[in-house]
């Protein structure tokens, strides 16, 4: 399974979606004609049955409807791959906008979520039960799926992060495995002069990945309010990001190869890439793209920021929706319960999804699990840890999606330019700014 961020994401499809947003709340929501419903409306339906549309593209979806109409007969569901994330929202919201076409059920990352849950888009599920499942699922895909009061979908998947890293390489070099970011620019070091081929890591500047070690350290860039949002990216957290990530491009320590490329697949199974900070869902990733590093990866915590702290944020993950606009919200709903608080996950689970739910998470069997790819090493140990040390209080924009099409041209230039990474933080702000009070939000600085 792969649950990752597309890096290059169109600015035009992010304006029509933010345009919508901010369309809808001018209205004052929603014009769907759908009434929320109760979780006897969801239990009704399910008896009833009917007909489903759901766009996603997880390929452990499959196995999730033919499990479902196997247990609900009554019920049709038709699995459509609209895209993959900004290809899919441009979709939904030209289907929201022309008012016919729109699924029963979405996909959607939660670093896109908000806008979708600002606009009235997406229902909120509290009536329909969403709200009694506080402890089903861990502290950051929970909080990603609710603004203000409302919960606008439910947890699919997760991606606490944690440090993936070549033993083989480590071990070659006599190079202690890093538990800290000082101790990560150390090792960089000394790979990189061991052997001038060996990079750390590979980096050419990426919004989701920034973003989740801003959030690993503590920042809180974005604070949102409704419409009133403040976005201040040389916070505590941005600027320890920077500094440290700075080093590493100062001193040419990083691969200069773009992730999911094929050369990037070929430095992960050759040893020039020794580790990825990534979320938990990359050993299926490895195990199909990397065959050549079989036995000799590991997983380890994310190093801290400082010393003996067991801090850790998500990177990717998504959601299940209810577009407003869906006729069939209680019978949504149900499935929506079925494949992510439900059945449903297991099934995911044994298909190579990492879950969000705490029971899976929590489980001897999930937990015991031993990765012959990962050398017998029980790497679900260590990425629930993760995901329970995921630190609270990280808000995205509600014009994320707008946000991270920008990233290149602002962050990004530090890569390829005399300019810094702090420079270029500063960059992206501005222009998220200038972008957000143009799209009728009050942004403070």
């Amino acid at each position: 399974m792969s649950i990752r961020t597309t890096r290059a994401l169109r600015a035009v499809a992010a304006t029509g979606v933010v345009a919508l947003a901010l369309a809808a709340c001018s209205s004052g929501g929603n014009d769907s004609g759908a009434d929320a419903g109760s979780a006897d409306d969801v239990a009704a339906a399910l008896e009833e049955g009917g007909s489903l549309t759901v766009w996603a593209w997880e390929p452990t979806l499959e196995q999730v409807v033919t499990d479902f109409e196997a247990k609900y007969p009554n019920v049709d569901v038709e699995l459509v791959n609209a895209g993959t994330g900004n290809d899919q929202y441009t979709a939904l919201q030209n289907a929201i906008a022309a008012g016919k076409g729109v699924p029963d059920v979405a996909q959607v990352e939660y670093y896109a979520l908000p806008q979708f849950a600002l606009s009235d888009a997406v229902a909120d599920l509290s009536s329909f039960g969403a709200d009694e499942l506080d402890g089903t699922f861990t502290p950051g895909p929970w909080s990603a799926v609710q603004q203000g009061e409302g919960i606008y979908g439910l947890p699919m998947d997760s991606g606490p992060m944690a440090l993936f890293y070549n033993e083989e390489v480590f071990t070659q070099h006599g190079i202690e495995v890093p538990t800290t970011w000082d101790g990560f620019v150390e090792a960089a070091r000394a790979l990189h002069a061991a052997d001038p081929n060996v990079y750390i890591t590979n980096d050419t500047g990426d919004a989701g990945f920034t973003t989740s070690l801003i959030w690993q350290a503590g920042g809180q860039p974005f604070q949102v309010d409704g419409t009133d949002v403040t976005i201040d990216l040389a916070d505590e957290g941005s600027t320890k990001f920077a500094e440290t990530w700075q080093t590493l491009i100062d001193e040419d320590l990083l691969a200069p190869v773009s992730s999911w490329s094929d050369e990037w697949y070929q430095g992960l199974g050759n040893g020039t890439i020794a580790t990825l900070a990534i979320g938990a869902w990359m050993p299926a990733n490895l195990e199909s793209g990397v065959p050549d590093g079989a036995g000799k990866w590991r997983v380890a915590p994310l190093p801290q920021w400082e010393e003996g702290a067991s801090a850790s944020a998500e990177n990717g993950g998504s959601a299940l929706s209810v577009p407003a606009a869906s006729t069939n919200q209680a019978l949504a709903y149900g499935f929506l319960e079925y494949a992510n608080a439900g059945d449903g996950v297991q099934a995911r689970v044994d298909g190579g999804a990492f879950p969000a739910t705490t029971a899976e998470l929590g489980s001897d069997e999930f937990q015991g699990y031993e990765s012959e790819y990962f050398g017998g090493q029980k790497i679900n140990e260590v990425l629930a840890q993760s995901a329970s040390d995921v630190v609270e209080g990280w808000s995205y924009l509600p014009f994320q999606v707008y946000a991270n099409s920008i990233f290149n041209d602002t962050v990004g230039q530090a890569y390829v330019s005399g300019t810094t990474l702090a420079d270029g933080l500063k960059a992206w702000q501005d222009a998220s700014a200038k972008y957000g009070t143009e799209q009728g939000f009050t942004v403070n600085e």
